[in-house]
Formats: C-alpha cells, structure tokens, sequence
C-alpha cells in the first residue's frame, strides 16, 4: 500500500498521554484523521481541528485504510483486534493495523497470524520516548511484521518518530521494546539511588547532574527523569502501573526464553511498592519517593 496525506485514511484509537500527541502529528500532516478512545472528551482537541470522531472500533475500522492503536494492556489490545466488532472483522481487505502498545510479543504474533487470513496486514510497533518524545515526534519506533508492509508505512512512522527500526517478523517489535523496558527497569534504580546518594552527601543536586549527565553515566533517564525527580514533580510521561505491566510482560517472556533478569525482578518489586503506597498514577520517575 502506497501511502500519502492525499489519499489515505487514517485510524487512530487510543489518546492517552502519548496516543493524543501522535495522532495530532498525523492530523498536523495533512492526513484525513478519524479518532476512538474510551473517554469522548480526550478527543475534543483533536476533532475540533478536524479528526472525525468514530463512537466504536467497528466504525473506525471500516473507514480506515491504516488503523493505529496505542491503549493499555494486553488485554485491550486483544479486546480492539479479536472481538467481533473489532478491528479484524471489520476493516477492509487490503488495510494495515498497527498496534503500538507495549504489548506481548506471542499476542503480536497470533494477530499477524490471524490477519493474514482475513488479507489484513498487522505490524507491532511499540515506542519509547515517553510524553517528550511524543510530543516532539522524537519516538524511537520499534517494528516487527512483514518488511515490505514497514517500509510502506515508514512515511507514517517518520511523522511521530525519528529513530524508527524494523526488527525482524511478528513479535520481533514487542520482544525489542522488552529489552528496552529491562534496561530502564534497572537503570531506573541506579537513577534514584545517584540522587539520594548526592543528596545526602550534601552537595547540590542539580549541579551533580550537569556533571554525571554527560559523562559515562548519562542515561536519557538521568537527564530526562532526573530533574523531575528533584522537583518532585511526578506527573505522568508514563504511568507507574504501565510500567509494572511491561515488566511483567517481559519477566514472563525472559522466563519463557530461560533467562534470569535478576535487576527487573528488582526493579518490579520496587514500583510494586510505589502502587502500594497508592502511586500507581504516577509517573515512572516517583520511584526516588522510595529513596
């Protein structure tokens, strides 16, 4: 599928705190834009620049030749794809869907599977960049289905990312935004702990962090979260309970592969105790409330 602002209809379900500013890109791009999520007033914004509201993924799906979806969880997104008046039943022959929700990598693959019979593309694309990235249309864009069918939506991807990856067939996208996902998971901790450690040696916070910012131990999260952190500012770029749901997916996919992932299983532990202390709406860097 040729794809081009002119000619082709776009989908967008899902405008949360990184889903709003995607699709607003898209909309920006000259794209004809139609729009579903849960809450109808999160929508607003978009339709009175002109997104077409849809009340039903059924609706969005027949009216869309390509249909991005970013929701919550696993089970959203099975719910969207394989209910009967999802996306799979609905749109037409010949679409693309493309899910960019941190999801499971086995669930990717058995929507790949199961599009195909009904002549629909399916590609896994979660992201990384949190609010920032996409609001500057920065997101690192991970990609797993067919190649062909990537590199036809590469000039789709290009409007809300930059660094954008095909990874390998189905699944491929999701297992790369595991690996992601451990490397802040354990980052996170060293994150925290560099800050209390300044902190309670005294010295200012903030002037440490224009130093180890930029040495060997910058981390987008440590020049990114970490000024947060110091500000007690801990509202969401990504949810705390997100979070905890991509680590469990990945700790169950590491368990599947027989791997050991000793700083995840930490880490987990860790925000687990932030959600019992009622944070769970939190943004993921009010783990240095624990510090």
């Amino acid at each position: 599928m040729q794809i081009s602002p002119e000619k082709t209809r776009i989908g967008f379900i899902g405008l949360g705190v990184m889903g709003h500013s995607m699709a607003g890109h898209i909309l920006d791009s000259g794209y004809a834009l139609c729009v579903h999520t849960r809450t109808r007033a999160r929508a607003d914004g978009l339709v009175k620049k002109g997104a077409v509201w849809m009340d039903s993924v059924r609706k969005l799906a027949a009216n869309s030749d390509v249909i991005i979806s970013i929701v919550g969880y696993p089970q959203d997104v099975a719910q969207i794809y394989l209910d009967a008046d999802g996306i799979l039943e609905n749109a037409a022959t010949g679409s693309v869907a493309i899910d960019m929700t941190t999801s499971d990598p086995a669930l990717a693959r058995k929507l790949a599977a199961q599009s195909r019979e009904k002549g629909i593309q399916v590609l896994d694309a979660p992201v990384s960049g949190g609010d920032l990235g996409a609001r500057n249309a920065t997101l690192s864009i991970m990609v797993g289905g067919e190649e062909p069918v990537f590199t036809d939506m590469l000039p789709l991807f290009q409007v809300m990312g930059k660094n954008i990856v095909y990874q390998g067939p189905a699944g491929s996208g999701q297992h790369t935004k595991m690996a992601n996902q451990i490397a802040i998971a354990a980052g996170m901790i060293g994150v925290c702990e560099a800050l209390a450690y300044a902190k309670k040696a005294g010295l200012d916070p903030d002037t440490v962090l224009s130093s180890i910012g930029q040495g060997a131990a910058g981390s987008w999260s440590l020049n990114n979260l970490g000024p947060r952190m110091l500000k007690s500012d801990f509202a969401p770029g990504f949810y705390v309970k997100h979070f905890i749901k991509d680590m469990t997916i990945a700790a169950d996919s590491a368990r599947d592969l027989g791997l050991d992932t000793p700083g995840l299983t930490l880490a987990k532990t860790l925000y687990e105790r932030l959600v019992d202390n009622g944070c769970e709406n939190d943004g993921t860097q009010a783990l240095f409330k624990l510090f």
